[in-house]
């Protein structure tokens, strides 16, 4: 046998030594990325089910998969204690969800506050979608149940419509609070331009799954799509930062 074939057969076997020892997060990781060069991982670990591995996507979904990465699923993973059925995917992907809201800075998004707030919600918002200007008008009286309203931008149409123009002359407004309630009373802003984060706020929801306006995330990260009144909303919100606590 050749030199070059003996280096040949040790390379073989070096590279089946180094697969074997690859951990199942570098394997599945690799397969993934194979077959989706820009699927948005961000943590691979054990799930809380021998043998299957957790997925983290940015934005909050999940996969599972195979520690050899062969097989990959999407879905709910359930677990029976005491008889009582527990969605782990749910509550890991909402948990995700949070995370990533409360990254946003305050400094990006339109805040209505009470003095001494209970909890929040980030509310992706519109500024002409009948519903959000419905829940605008219950903006107070969400404060005087404690529930501070944080705005952040979704213009429904997509960047560059009407509704996103509208937006970005709310976040470039002197008074982004005073131009969100005249921009939800049906009232034209002056045109403003400026380094703004509209687009960015637009692409974040859109990767935790919003569709729709008003979509409200409660600190807990659970999703409410939809407008809801005051009173029901700051019980359900108040009932997420309990389980936060």
């Amino acid at each position: 046998m050749r030199v070059s074939s003996l280096f040949a057969v040790a390379a073989l076997g070096l590279a089946g030594s180094l697969a074997f020892a690859a951990e199942p997060e570098q394997v599945i990781r690799k397969t993934l990325q194979d077959m989706q060069p820009n699927l948005p991982i961000e943590s691979i670990a054990a799930s809380p089910m021998a043998g299957l591995y957790q997925v983290q996507l940015k934005g909050g979904r999940l996969l599972y998969a195979s520690a050899d990465g062969q097989f990959v699923m999407q879905g709910n993973l359930y677990q029976i204690k005491d008889g009582k059925p527990s969605n782990l995917t749910e509550l890991a992907e909402t948990r995700a969800v949070a995370k990533t809201i409360d990254a946003i800075p305050a400094s990006e998004l339109v805040v209505f506050s009470p003095r001494q707030p209970k909890t929040h919600v980030t509310v992706f918002t519109d500024t002409d979608c009948p519903y959000c200007q419905k829940l605008h008008r219950e903006v107070a009286e969400l404060n005087r149940l404690g529930i501070e309203v944080r705005y952040a931008a979704f213009p429904r149409q997509g960047i560059g419509s009407p509704g996103y123009k509208e937006l970005v002359n709310v976040w470039c407004a002197k008074d982004r609070r005073e131009a969100m309630n005249e921009a939800k009373s049906g009232d034209k802003l002056p045109e403003a331009q400026c380094e703004n984060p509209v687009a960015k706020q637009f692409a974040l929801g859109q990767m935790i799954g919003v569709q729709g306006t008003p979509a409200i995330i409660l600190a807990n990260g659970q999703m409410i799509p939809g407008y809801q009144p005051a009173s029901q909303l700051a019980e359900a919100a108040l009932k997420a930062q309990a389980a936060v606590d």
